[in-house]
């Protein structure tokens, strides 16, 4: 953690150190909300890069581009009330052959770039979206144009920094992409502080995508999504992402909260998650999901408070795509506040979670790995989740019995959802292919009836649940609350 806060510190004295301030309008641009200025902002950029480096600064009214490239020594400075207007041209925008994305703040190969300010980057990505559907209608662009969408790499995100080193993102407001919102992919030293997201305007508005990056810091941003709001992915098996720190940060999303993956073909290891705020979000306030041969181990979060989520926790080891020995390991979860409702929880937004993947009855907190493959080394500490109940058996029924819970599919080819299993017989914790799960102080409660017993265990080995408390004012008498099957060194103290 050290190590985490002198890079803070060394990227926080780099963008002091400017060697110049630049202003746009000094290079011919109008920031009049319709001029096109991506070949003035290049120019202007390319300048301060040759001239040793610098800032350049919108100051004032709507600058209006396509594409642009940040060059080494160049931060972006976005004074507030002023605003990086993409181009509702999606001809105007360039698709990098390096980085194999399309954006309107593009990178590639730098060192020392930033985006600062407290402007706005607006992407009108509504409308960039559907434009770039018509170009596939009139034959213009080829397409699959699955679920009337351009694939996600021919519409434009915000930012895309791809192999770049020292970058800065403080302050700005990144609003209304086409596609994900900002990905930093295979980056080293990056820190984004005080930047906030408005990133719910059209498919896949992930908030965050830091893809194979090292240290990294993140701390006090506020996201908003229509997808995965704070979202850590692997490209590609080599790919590494280590020493991550994530703090004083609040999100919503109609997908996830914080979540790994979903690829994830490389490495996550030494990520904390502290003081996090997640609210309004459709699935889950914690995803944690290998899937794609990763190893993914020592991840501590810290100080969450989920407010309005549909599902709390979920762990997931699978085996979607092949790869060498995938693992999930050495994950702490402590100091937990959780409420899961029982309406939608992100209902009225313009693009909310899917209705149709919706459970039958409230899912349980899950931590579920693979036949042979199980989840390894996790500790939840000092953790209370409130759930509504109201899981009617009449409406549909998944029982606990041993022949009931070995027939629940395994799905380890799935797209790691908590909701795909439809039903599961638990209300509070449903584990399965476990390895060394330790629960203390952990409290669970349920407002309502439920038919199920609060924590389901099945294939583990080593279970100590320590100081567990479990509240259901309706649960009839002698109601069993734990049901274990094929559990190994059980001890509930």
């Amino acid at each position: 953690m050290k190590k985490l806060l002198a890079l803070s510190a060394l990227l926080i004295l780099a963008a002091q150190l400017r060697a110049g301030d630049y202003r746009a309008d000094d290079f011919g641009a109008r920031a009049d909300g319709v001029t096109l200025n991506t070949d003035i902002l290049q120019a202007a950029i390319d300048h301060i890069s040759a001239e040793g480096g610098g800032r350049l600064i919108l100051d004032g009214g709507a600058y209006v581009s396509g594409s642009i490239y940040l060059k080494t020594g160049v931060t972006l400075h976005i004074e507030e009330g002023s605003t990086l207007l993409g181009s509702l041209n999606t001809w105007d925008y360039i698709k990098d052959p390096q980085a194999g994305w399309m954006a309107l703040i593009l990178a590639v190969g730098q060192k020392n770039i930033g985006i600062t300010g407290k402007g706005v980057i607006d992407g009108r990505g509504f409308l960039v979206g559907n434009r770039a559907v018509e170009t596939v209608h009139l034959g213009l662009v080829s397409d699959r144009l699955g679920l009337d969408r351009v694939e996600a790499t021919l519409r434009p995100e915000n930012i895309h920094f791809y192999r770049c080193e020292n970058i800065v993102i403080r302050d700005v407001s990144i609003n209304n992409p086409a596609c994900w919102n900002q990905q930093y992919d295979q980056c080293r030293n990056l820190l984004i502080e005080g930047a906030k997201a408005d990133s719910k305007c059209y498919w896949n508005n992930d908030g965050l995508d830091v893809v194979d990056c090292s240290d990294v810091v993140i701390r006090n941003c506020d996201f908003d999504a229509s997808d995965d709001v704070f979202c850590f992915k692997s490209h590609v098996p080599y790919g590494v992402s280590e020493n991550v720190l994530v703090e004083n940060c609040r999100g919503r999303s109609s997908a996830n909260g914080i979540k790994f993956g979903t690829v994830t073909r490389g490495t996550f290891r030494n990520f904390t998650f502290r003081n996090i705020e997640i609210y309004d979000t459709f699935r889950s306030a914690i995803t944690i999901a290998s899937v794609d041969g990763a190893t993914i181990e020592d991840i501590t979060v810290d100080g969450l408070r989920s407010i309005n989520t549909g599902n709390p926790i979920f762990l997931r080891l699978g085996t979607r795509n092949s790869g060498e020995n995938p693992c999930l390991k050495n994950i702490v979860i402590k100091n937990v506040y959780a409420e899961v409702p029982f309406d939608k929880p992100d209902a009225g937004y313009m693009y909310e979670g899917p209705v149709e993947d919706l459970p039958r009855n409230i899912c349980p907190s899950g931590i579920q790995g693979t036949p042979g493959l199980p989840i390894q080394n996790v500790l939840l500490e000092n953790v209370e989740i409130v759930y509504p109940g109201k899981a009617d058996p009449e409406y549909a029924y998944r029982g606990s019995s041993r022949a009931e819970l070995e027939a629940i599919p395994e799905l380890e080819k799935s797209y790691p959802e908590f909701s795909n299993w439809k039903e599961l017989p638990a209300w509070g914790f449903y584990i399965r292919h476990a390895e060394g799960l330790t629960f203390k102080n952990v409290r669970i409660s349920v407002a309502g009836e439920d038919y199920r017993p609060a924590i389901v265990a099945d294939d583990v080995n080593g279970l100590t649940l320590q100081g567990l408390q479990i509240e259901q004012a309706t649960a009839p008498k002698g109601k069993k609350q734990i049901v274990t099957n094929n559990v190994r060194k059980y001890k509930l103290k």
